[in-house]
């Protein structure tokens, strides 16, 4: 198996998932507007500047799926696919993928935004495995809580190795695609690191490393 491995925001999709989440909450008044949006974006500048305490932020971005049953939630998230989602979706992702399911490669996707939010999202893209940080569960509803390691920084290398091992496989010939300098520890492990529309510390440091840049953007 050779594994194809992709960050999804920011790079498969333009845009960040996570925090459109936070935006469709505030524009659909489900949370309180001017509060939760200068957390939200807050939470975002922590995240591109890398300074992201990832178990403070989930639990802000969890909170509100405790509040509700499983009928409003995935009435609400089919409405944040459409409205907020769909227009994210890139060609050039698409063939990139397509790309790769000729060659042969199993596709994977590994974010640190939550499995509610990416699931349906990687199952559009056509991509069967999903890593992604889990919301714990107690008898089906949501605790607002990280249900063990979330998929962040190093945290993505550990959940990779223990799918790895789960599976039988391994690193041998994989790609990683990532825009994030938080996928750094992840882009050192594979054969084939690929910066896509990265920010300025990864541009910088793929192209000192020798590492693909590219971009998938109109």
């Amino acid at each position: 198996m050779t594994l194809a491995i992709f960050d999804l925001d920011n790079t498969l999709l333009a845009g960040d998932s996570d925090h459109a989440w936070g935006e469709f909450l505030v524009e659909e008044g489900m949370v309180d507007a001017d509060e939760y949006r200068r957390a939200n974006d807050r939470f975002y500048e922590e995240y591109l500047n890398g300074e992201l305490d990832i178990f403070h932020y989930q639990r802000f971005v969890l909170q509100p799926l405790t509040r509700h049953n499983t009928e409003e939630l995935e009435a609400w998230r089919e409405a944040f696919m459409a409205k907020k989602v769909q227009p994210m979706m890139q060609d050039k992702a698409k063939k990139l993928l397509a790309d790769h399911q000729n060659q042969g490669h199993t596709l994977m996707i590994i974010t640190a935004t939550n499995r509610f939010i990416t699931e349906p999202i990687a199952e559009l893209l056509g991509v069967e495995h999903l890593i992604a940080t889990e919301p714990e569960l107690v008898n089906g509803k949501f605790t607002g809580e990280v249900a063990g390691t979330p998929s962040f920084q190093e945290g993505k290398v550990e959940r990779l190795n223990d799918w790895l091992a789960a599976h039988g496989e391994s690193l041998e010939g994989a790609w990683f695609y990532s825009d994030s300098h938080n996928d750094v520890p992840l882009l050192k492990q594979v054969a084939n690191p690929v910066a896509v529309d990265p920010d300025p510390t990864l541009e910088k440091l793929a192209l000192e490393n020798g590492w693909t840049v590219m971009s998938l953007r109109v």
